[in-house]
């Protein structure tokens, strides 16, 4: 029995690819991605009784999609099957003059965006309760009370200078992305913390650092993460406490205080307010929890109960 001659479509993702081996020089593994999306393009079409490149809308490439994201494919796989279809219809408009590109303005479904991992207040007070008053117990504590009195980066944190900190306005200035500079205020607690460890701090003459190694050199950002997560082993936490969370859980609870989103992007150092959007979704949950323990309605009816 003699094979099936290939339709349209795929006659023309053959001559398409062999534009791209020898024209385009691709790669044998770029070449075999652009086939496999090619066929899964083919496969659709063919199942929607439309076998011929020409015949396809916008319609059948958001169904060609929309398939594809059923099928549980990651929005990175399924964008890259866009690419290959966009470039295979780039492609046949050059060659029959008549540019037209039904998956030009067709997009990915966007993956859902992971909210940051914060800690409640009971967990950053039981993560902040340093038994250690040696010199390495007093800087990790000063370093973790600044992390969550004024929301740093690791990066800022890393670079803060003696001269930042100006202790009788209660202000830090640190240097963030993109260069920028900010000021933000530093709480009672973390000034406290920080006295006492400039007391027993050792350092190079020339050293300017804050925080610094025993060897009294500048404490890297590797250093800090690892001394933040030792402090969260020793206190029990059950999760890796890192510098975000604590930048995240500061965002998170003075959101939830103030509910001034212009304030936490300004002390945040965000560039663009959209960024700091996503404490909202935060803030909402934890308003829904409220909700939810305290709204008499709120609560599900109990099935011995009617309606």
């Amino acid at each position: 029995m003699a094979a099936a001659a290939p339709d349209s479509l795929q006659r023309a993702a053959g001559q398409f690819l062999d534009y791209l081996r020898d024209v385009r020089q691709l790669s044998t593994h770029t070449l075999d991605n652009y086939r496999r999306d090619l066929d899964s393009l083919a496969y659709y079409s063919r199942s929607q009784g439309k076998p011929d490149a020409a015949q396809l809308d916008e319609a059948d490439i958001r169904g060609w999609v929309s398939q594809l994201h059923r099928r549980g494919l990651a929005g990175s796989s399924i964008q890259r099957s866009l690419s290959a279809a966009r470039s295979f219809f780039n492609y046949l408009g050059r060659e029959s003059g008549q540019p037209r590109n039904p998956a030009a303005s067709v997009q990915a479904p966007r993956k859902p965006r992971r909210l940051p991992k914060t800690l409640d207040v009971d967990q950053v007070d039981r993560f902040l309760d340093f038994a250690d008053d040696a010199p390495l117990g007093l800087r990790d504590r000063a370093m973790a009370e600044l992390f969550y009195s004024s929301g740093l980066r690791l990066a800022e944190l890393a670079a803060v200078d003696l001269h930042d900190i100006d202790t009788h306005t209660r202000l830090l200035t640190v240097t963030g992305k993109g260069n920028k500079t900010r000021t933000v205020p530093v709480g009672a607690a973390a000034l406290d913390a920080i006295a006492r460890w400039l007391r027993v701090r050792e350092a190079d003459d020339d050293e300017t650092a804050l925080f610094t190694s025993s060897r009294g050199g500048r404490l890297s950002a590797r250093s800090i993460q690892a001394r933040l997560r030792l402090q969260g082993r020793r206190t029990g936490m059950h999760q890796d406490v890192h510098p975000h969370m604590l930048r995240h859980s500061f965002a998170s609870h003075m959101l939830e205080s103030s509910g001034n989103l212009r304030a936490v992007q300004e002390l945040l150092g965000h560039a663009n307010i959209s960024t700091t959007q996503i404490y909202t979704h935060l803030d909402f949950q934890h308003l829904a929890k409220v909700y939810d323990a305290a709204h008499p309605r709120a609560k599900k009816v109990r099935q011995d109960e009617p309606e």
